[in-house]
């Protein structure tokens, strides 16, 4: 498995953004596809956005798409995810996962993904 830790989660104001990384360690990050996903509150866990091993793709949920981008650097075996004009709906644990197989480019669901973080926690007040 990979271990993977994030950082840099918080308490923002709708509007604000954060950014939020998430070092890997443990086997060859840049063969694995990455992703992020997130808890709110009473609410099951689900996806936020994918990008493959390369970096070439990405993949976001709908409720995210133009204020959320995902992004990687493999030098330094960390993801990203950059989110921006944040809502308070987007108040939850947040957490960053690794994919179970190497090379994959497919959008990947939840299950598809092995290793998981912690999470670290977002809230957006209004």
């Amino acid at each position: 498995q990979m271990q993977l830790v994030e950082s840099g989660g918080g308490l923002v104001q709708a509007g604000d953004s954060l950014r939020l990384s998430c070092a890997a360690s443990g086997r060859t990050f840049s063969r694995y596809m990455m992703g992020w996903f997130r808890k709110g509150q009473g609410k099951e866990r689900e996806f936020v956005a994918t990008i493959t091993w390369g970096g070439g793709i990405q993949y976001y949920t709908d409720a995210v798409k133009g204020r959320f981008t995902i992004s990687r650097d493999n030098a330094k075996n960390t993801v990203y995810l950059q989110m921006n004009s944040l809502k308070p709906e987007d108040t939850a644990v947040y957490f960053c996962a690794a994919h179970r197989r190497q090379y994959s480019s497919s959008s990947g669901s939840e299950t598809d993904f092995g290793s998981w973080g912690q999470g670290t926690q977002v809230t957006v007040s209004s």
